[in-house]
């Protein structure tokens, strides 16, 4: 299992980037959360089978097809277990 932590930069707030994230993520079976930050970027976490998890970081790289990503930071750690239940969109 897999735990990823994400800051992505770029056209990221306001093109539903959350929204399709959350989506995606429970498409895939993967738990955590996302949120905007003031900064302007997105912050996320990612826990889940680590093919389902690698799966979803590459789309965030992506985003959207209103998002413009230009940089996505990435600190990944083994996980013996979830420290979450569902995927949350954080406001």
């Amino acid at each position: 299992m897999l735990r990823a932590h994400l800051f992505i930069e770029g056209r990221v707030q306001g093109v539903f980037f959350r929204r399709e994230v959350a989506e995606r993520a429970r498409e895939l079976g993967v738990v955590g959360w996302v949120r905007n930050l003031p900064d302007g970027r997105v912050e996320a976490l990612f826990e889940g089978a680590d093919e389902k998890v690698e799966a979803l970081i590459e789309w965030c790289h992506r985003g959207p097809s209103g998002a413009v990503v230009r940089k996505v930071f990435v600190r990944r750690e083994s996980a013996d277990q979830p420290d979450h239940q569902g995927f949350l969109v954080r406001y």
